[in-house]
Order: structure tokens, then C-alpha cells, then sequence
């Protein structure tokens, strides 16, 4: 049975492909779920996306990350990023791997976005290559 990555997206990442297409681009968070999928074939891996407005959701699904024995996880924590100590906590407290990822080059744009709580508890951090921050963050969730 194949090893299984959380892909796990944050706050209004559900408007992907509408929300400020100029920074984000034009691939909705399905397009971005259907090209980790086919990639995820190749490199004998399942992928478990979700998506949540909800920061207590992201801690939870962190959590279960651990119980079911993922092998790591891929988080776009949008602007949780820049305020969530209990999601840093929640990575601290497990010992799956998670990598971090934006679509954006988070030090490109405002300076509140500059400064990220989960890189501390973050495998690796992949930034503004749009979509593929996400196919990036699967190459390197496979060799570890």
C-alpha cells in the first residue's frame, strides 16, 4: 500500500483560480489536487487533501497525520502562517514531517507576511513557484 501525504491548505485557499489571480494564479485548489495526484502515481505515493477556514481543523488534521502513520505533510497554512502558534505547536508535537508551502514568495509582498510562526517547526519551506510550490513540496515529501 502506498505511503500517504497530507496536503493540507488553510484560509480562503478554496477561493484559488478567483482570489487575487494576479498573485496567486489561475489553478484552483482542485487543478492543484488533480496534478498531485497524477505525480503522486509515479512516485508510489496517496495523496490526502483538504482544505479548511478553520485553524482548530488544521491542528486536528496534523494530529491525525501522526496517528495514521503519514508519511509527511504539505501545508499551506495562508495567513495562519503569520499568526498560528497553535498550529506551530501542533507541528511541534508530532514527528511527521511537514513541509511548508505558498504559492507566493511570502518575502515579496507585505512585511506582515514576512515572518512565518511554522517555519520553526517546518522540514523545509517551498515558496513562489505557484502550483508548483505544491508538486516541489511531493518531490521532496517522497525522498524523506
Amino acid at each position: 500500500m502506498p505511503d500517504t501525504i497530507y496536503v493540507l491548505n488553510g484560509p480562503n485557499l478554496n477561493l484559488l483560480g478567483l482570489r487575487e489571480p494576479d498573485i496567486y494564479g489561475h489553478d484552483t485548489l482542485d487543478d492543484i489536487a488533480g496534478m498531485l495526484e497524477d505525480r503522486a502515481r509515479d512516485l508510489d505515493l496517496k495523496i490526502d487533501m483538504r482544505q479548511s477556514n478553520h485553524e482548530g481543523h488544521i491542528v486536528d488534521w496534523l494530529h491525525e497525520a501522526q496517528a495514521e502513520g503519514a508519511k509527511a505533510v504539505i501545508l499551506n497554512a495562508g495567513a495562519y502562517t503569520h499568526t498560528s502558534i497553535a498550529i506551530l505547536d501542533a507541528m511541534k508535537a508530532v514527528v511527521t514531517p511537514v513541509i511548508e508551502v505558498h504559492l507566493s514568495n511570502p518575502h515579496a509582498r507585505e512585511s506582515f507576511r514576512h515572518r512565518s510562526h511554522i517555519s520553526r517547526a517546518a522540514k523545509g519551506v517551498i515558496a513562489g513557484f505557484g502550483a508548483l510550490s505544491y508538486v516541489l513540496a511531493l518531490e521532496a515529501a517522497a525522498r524523506l
